[in-house]
């Protein structure tokens, strides 16, 4: 039988956070209540898994759960923990919200809680929570972001910088006068020609982004998706970047935020485990750009990176 909050020893409480994970359950049903489902979504585990670590942070009175429908939802409410509870949690509440994973947690948690808001609105009932599915299966995935990109002038020259197999190029090749797809990875180059054969408006370049074989002024914008934290100098290549903007012009970096996970760089040989939003802004205009915006990416539920941004700066005209 459970026991109540008032007779849960210390110990008990102390050893049901003893455990990572569990921290990291606490801080999300603290921030919103959520079921069984919504947090192995977001933590990104099995739900067994998750269960049985909800069953023992529930034992020690640590959360509270209430019944919806066929679902069990789960919250931490710290004004409602006995005062000794709440002193410690208060205390780990402020340690946690530094760490990389409570982080990338969180930002799970919105798009959890999108989806929640879209089913709950669904068509006006069933429809709407199938016309995704249906509009993809009619149309395709991809026709909202090529629709989009015809909005750039049609005259331009952009640059992307680290263009790998050729994903960005693809899809700016049928909007824009020309793209120069830069790659210092001869295998990339060479993969993303064979991608890209049939378009005639793609130019290949073999280089390093931050000292980049590219005159001055000469492209209108500049791409750069997920290479920034390949490059041991980032403020050399965003100083390229602008080098090589003609007024008028736009960069856009997409990238990751700052986080912990130092297995990145033997893997896949990153230089920087992400960027400090304020570090990174701060470059962007120390480059010579105008204008700089950071905004954050929606994170899929699924996704099992760390959050996105996306970066921009403007050349004045």
């Amino acid at each position: 039988m459970k026991r109540s909050a008032a007779s849960t020893p210390l110990t008990d409480r102390l050893v049901a956070l003893s455990d990572p994970l569990r921290l990291r359950v606490c801080r999300l049903v603290e921030r919103q209540e959520l079921t069984v489902g919504e947090i192995a979504k977001i933590v990104q585990l099995p739900q067994s898994t998750v269960s049985r670590h909800l069953k023992l942070l529930s034992e020690a009175s640590w959360l509270e759960r209430r019944s919806e429908g066929t679902a069990t939802l789960y919250r931490l409410v710290a004004d409602d923990l006995d005062p000794g509870a709440r002193q410690l949690w208060t205390t780990i509440r402020e340690e946690l919200d530094s760490d990389a994973d409570v982080s990338d947690d969180a930002r799970r948690l919105e798009s959890v809680l999108a989806e929640r808001r879209t089913d709950s609105l669904a068509f006006f009932g069933r429809v709407a929570g199938e016309w995704d599915q249906v509009r993809n299966e009619l149309f395709g995935s991809a026709f909202s972001a090529r629709a989009l990109l015809s909005m750039l002038p049609s005259d331009w020259i952009v640059a992307d910088l680290g263009c790998g197999t050729g994903n960005a190029a693809e899809l700016l090749a049928p909007s824009v006068r020309e793209v120069v797809a830069l790659d210092q990875s001869q295998p990339m180059l060479e993969a993303a020609r064979k991608r890209l054969e049939r378009f005639d408006n793609i130019r290949f370049v073999d280089g390093p982004i931050e000292a980049l074989p590219l005159d001055a002024a000469t492209v209108n914008a500049t791409v750069c998706l997920m290479v920034l934290h390949h490059v041991p100098e980032p403020g050399e290549a965003l100083r390229e970047m602008r080098r090589i903007i003609a007024p008028g012009g736009v960069a856009l970096v997409v990238d990751m935020f700052e986080h912990g996970r130092a297995e990145y760089r033997h893997t896949m040989g990153h230089k920087h485990l992400g960027f400090d939003t304020d570090e990174i802004t701060q470059q962007m205009t120390d480059a010579g750009f105008d204008d700089v915006r950071l905004v954050p990416l929606p994170t899929d539920s699924g996704s099992k990176g760390p959050g996105i941004f996306a970066l921009t700066g403007r050349v004045r005209p």
